[in-house]
């Protein structure tokens, strides 16, 4: 049987009654689908509609228009930001390509050994507390949580990916399904302990185990090799379940 507001609630919601807040997001996800109770609603506000009228024509100057949908559709997508750190990224991967083309083979190309990490830094701006203004207003909303920490985290794949393809064009398969494994780390680690924290643990252990020695002993890693891509993808299918399981988590990330 299909729920519907009753008349008595709807009163309350539209005479801004001090509802509890459980009740009042309720009410409004149901009327974003509800024709019927949308159209009640309505119905019950033309008994203010006359005193609506007359506080509109007392207003001055003019009311500015309401946000587009565009925006809040933006909103979804992408942060201010984010746009700093995907900058960031792009100069250090250019400098990686670079120092590629400068730096004599057989030493590792460090385009390579920071490709798995290059979306890291973008994902956990996509989720910032601190660093988005909006972050509260937009936690707030309906479909907030995973759903929202998806799109933000694609948004900055589809900036990452394509760059990374053209700086390490000569072997994409070598850091595609390690720098999806390490994103989707992100997510699931992040439903722990906060997506910032998440991403700064990876990136200094990769730095750490995989960078550094890879630099000391000027040889390319055993993780990046084709024999590895087995592994990287069981991590990125177990990261992968994590994140479903867990996906409640995500409404109430901080950071």
């Amino acid at each position: 049987m299909t729920w519907h507001a009753s008349d008595e609630l709807l009163r309350g919601y539209a005479a801004g009654d001090d509802l509890a807040a459980d009740v009042v997001w309720a009410v409004e996800v149901h009327l974003e689908s509800c024709a019927a109770c949308r159209a009640r609603l309505a119905a019950g506000a033309d008994a203010v509609a006359p005193l609506l009228d007359q506080v509109w024509a007392n207003l001055h100057p003019s009311p500015a228009p309401a946000p587009t949908r565009r925006g809040r559709w933006l909103a979804t997508w992408a942060t201010p930001a984010m746009a700093p750190w995907l900058v960031m990224t792009a100069l250090v991967t250019l400098l990686a390509l670079l120092a590629d083309l400068l730096i004599p083979r057989p030493f590792p190309s460090l385009a390579l050994l920071l490709a798995p990490i290059a979306p890291v830094a973008g994902v956990a701006a996509a989720w910032a507390r601190g660093l988005d203004p909006a972050h509260e207003l937009i936690a707030a909303t309906p479909r907030a949580g995973l759903y929202l920490v998806l799109r933000r985290t694609l948004a900055v794949l589809a900036v990452v990916i394509p760059l990374l393809a053209v700086t390490t064009w000569t072997s994409p398969l070598r850091w595609l399904l390690p720098c999806l494994a390490f994103t989707v780390a992100t997510l699931a680690l992040g439903g722990f302990v906060g997506v910032r924290r998440a991403a700064v643990t990876l990136v200094g252990g990769w730095g750490v185990l995989v960078i550094g020695p890879s630099l000391v002993t000027a040889r390319p890693p055993a993780v990046l090799e084709p024999a590895a891509l087995g592994v990287w993808a069981a991590v990125l299918v177990i990261c992968a379940a994590v994140v479903r399981l867990r996906s409640g988590v995500y409404t109430r990330l901080e950071n």
